[in-house]
């Protein structure tokens, strides 16, 4: 799942180290004062970039266990009479497959407009508790999206299903190895779900929805809990001494190591599912059979290939090769940009990701990308950058 529609939090600390007075505080903003957060407005919010460092951040997550604050996204709540009214209603819009969904279970997916473009990605899922009706399904969106996404949904399914923006709620995204473990110190949530599952469960008296997930390609859990409740909760985990805080430029770095896409930078509403190689967020059946926003021409995208595809580039030395820089041909004609880059801590290298035509997207093709009129070698890498750790299976 993406962060947002949003600048690159990676280059963020580069602004101001107070948020806009604009910017709307999270639930868990005076924690983060606290914590030593450097403040910044990401989305409309008042979000820490950093606490001790990026890269220290970075590592801790990789090795051990951390906390973000997320409560930027946007979570809705979607009501229907029944659970497959509301998913077949919700797949006119969304080509993943909602009506197979077992309770319990999440689905990524995008939400695409007639062209084929995508809007936001988003994840969907249905609830296995009994606390919420049999027809109410749960949707995250990015931050900076979720009341254009909310307006569509509503403006196409408004006359079926009934959609709730929950903005008294926060999230919290535990994430790094560890993370199992310790959230099992304090409820049996990971002893219940794999990756990309959910539940509710108590922590210290106080009602959350857990979900297997992340956004880092670390085993982790993101926890929804009332505002009034959050600060407790974050403090709960702090108090294992394996859990730190970390800001948006560390979950930037992270997510691009683990190849996954930020909304606004690496797809947008003139980029496909096809080229932004995000097949398996369609369906298999509804690859043959559509019936969802842009099904047209994303399945003859599908059918004749991509013109371009994103790819992953590895880059010679150390310099990190920022957004916007071009890619060049032998023959210095431009082919193409960096869509995400930095340096990646674990891989120790620059990374980026780039929108070439499928010519050059093959792996081991090398590239050259122009950081201030310097050409910089890349290779075209498989992505994720680093193994992912998802919890194939319940358990710490």
């Amino acid at each position: 799942m993406s962060q947002s529609h949003q600048d690159n939090p990676g280059t963020a600390a580069a602004a101001s180290p107070a948020a806009a007075p604009t910017a709307k505080p999270t639930a868990l903003y005076d924690l983060h004062l606290s914590q030593g957060g450097r403040m910044v407005d990401f989305a409309g919010y008042s979000l820490p970039v950093q606490f001790k460092g990026i890269v220290a951040e970075h590592n801790h997550t990789r090795e051990h266990a951390s906390v973000f604050d997320v409560s930027h996204m946007g979570q809705v709540s979607v009501t229907g009479p029944d659970f497959l009214t509301t998913a077949q209603a919700l797949e006119t819009l969304l080509p993943g497959a909602i009506s197979t969904l077992k309770p319990g279970a999440m689905r990524y997916t995008v939400l695409l407009n007639d062209d084929g473009g995508i809007e936001d990605d988003l994840i969907v899922t249905r609830p296995g508790d009994a606390q919420l009706p049999a027809g109410t399904m749960l949707i995250v969106f990015n931050a900076a999206r979720k009341y254009h996404d909310l307006a569509l949904f509503e403006n196409a399914l408004g006359d079926k299903l009934k959609f709730e923006l929950h903005e008294n709620k926060s999230l919290l995204a535990l994430q790094g190895p560890e993370a199992g473990a310790v959230l099992a110190q304090l409820c049996d949530a990971p002893e219940k779900l794999a990756f990309m599952q959910t539940t509710t469960c108590e922590i210290d008296g106080i009602e959350c929805r857990i979900s297997r997930a992340g956004y880092t390609g670390e085993d982790g859990f993101e926890i929804s809990v009332g505002n009034q409740f959050a600060q407790k909760i974050a403090q709960k985990l702090y108090e294992d001494a394996r859990v730190e805080p970390a800001g948006l430029g560390a979950r930037d770095s992270l997510r691009l190591e683990a190849g996954l896409c930020l909304y606004g930078h690496d797809m947008n509403e003139h980029i496909d599912p096809i080229s932004a190689g995000l097949l398996f967020a369609i369906g298999k059946k509804r690859r043959e059979l559509g019936g969802f926003a842009g099904a047209e021409r994303v399945l003859e995208i599908l059918a004749e290939g991509p013109q371009t595809r994103r790819v992953g580039i590895i880059f010679e030395g150390r310099m990190p090769v920022r957004e916007g820089a071009p890619i060049v041909d032998e023959e210095g004609h431009e082919i193409g940009h960096v869509t995400s880059g930095t340096f990646g801590p674990t891989i120790k290298a620059p990374i980026a990701m780039a929108y070439v035509p499928a010519e050059f997207a093959r792996e081991g093709t090398k590239l050259t990308a122009l950081v201030r009129n310097r050409p910089v070698v890349g290779t075209v890498s498989k992505m994720p950058f680093v193994p992912a750790n998802y919890a194939r299976k319940p358990g710490v």
